[in-house]
């Protein structure tokens, strides 16, 4: 009996100790887990600073072969070389301005992120300073094109002029997409109608056993998209189309309910003689 005891009280502490163990492996996992998601983390800050820093270094290259564009260019003479010269500037001055906001975004990203580096911090300060000596270089020029007559104002005007001339193309444009998108809605908008016999002659749709005949009732109508809605339920037992329709256009069959579905597979076709459907039901 004594051994039964004893033997007893060892299972109790083996199944203590088990879960102990499994309760620290658990917490253990737990850690784990948590020490991932901020490896994850800083990994993805990282990662989108260092796209950010290449777009800047992108940039300043791009100042740089610009700059040693207009270096060629000064040395020529004429219009060809003068619009030359303007076109490298109005590039200059776009780009810096682009990697100005590159350098406040990834300012953002340094007081945001839970990645806390001086290195990052100094590159920064380092592409910021890089970035005003370019804006200094790029004042020194426009000083030294004044003097060999190279007006900038005028490139001031006609890039006005052009932003002018862009933004009334683009209006123009838009205008005439929104028109073109109008006139293809409009084609592809039919009209349709279900009803019983007297529903239809109160809606003036069915006068003496005329369809579409007087001035009916538009509004007591269905508008659709031709393109998408190629499948009208009908919701009655008995069903007769009343407008002229191609048969070869279209389906009238019952549901698992015997209730009668319309469905149009040739669309264009069907609607082609008629943009409106009328429908006798009971």
């Amino acid at each position: 009996m004594k051994k039964v005891l004893i033997f007893g009280v060892c299972l109790l502490a083996m199944a203590s100790c088990e879960q102990k163990q499994s309760k620290a492996d658990f917490a253990a996992m737990q850690r784990v887990d948590s020490l991932s998601q901020i490896i994850a983390q800083k990994d993805n800050e990282i990662n989108d600073m260092m796209s950010t820093f290449s777009e800047i270094e992108d940039g300043f290259r791009a100042i740089s072969e610009a700059q040693n564009r207009v270096a060629v260019a000064k040395s020529g003479e004429g219009a060809n070389s003068k619009q030359r010269i303007m076109e490298n500037i109005q590039f200059i001055q776009s780009t810096m301005q682009q990697n100005k906001e590159l350098i406040n975004k990834l300012k953002q990203q340094l007081r945001e992120s839970s990645v806390k580096s001086d290195a990052l911090r100094k590159l920064v300060e380092s592409m910021t300073q890089q970035l005003e000596e370019k804006d200094q270089q790029l004042q020194d020029l426009r000083a030294q094109l004044d003097e060999k007559e190279v007006k900038i104002m005028d490139l001031d005007e006609k890039v006005a002029n052009l932003n002018t001339d862009v933004k009334e193309l683009t209006a123009e444009t838009n205008q005439r997409a929104e028109t073109i998108s109008a006139q293809d809605k409009q084609l592809n908008t039919a009209w349709f109608v279900f009803g019983t016999k007297s529903e239809l002659k109160e809606q003036q749709i069915l006068v003496d056993g005329k369809v579409l005949q007087s001035s009916f009732n538009k509004e007591y109508f269905t508008k659709i998209d031709i393109r998408v809605d190629k499948e009208i339920k009908l919701y009655s037992s008995s069903a007769k189309i009343l407008t002229t329709h191609p048969a070869s256009a279209y389906t009238l069959q019952r549901d698992a309910n015997k209730q009668y579905v319309l469905r149009i597979t040739d669309p264009q076709l069907f609607w082609s003689t008629s943009k409106y459907l009328v429908v006798l039901v009971k």
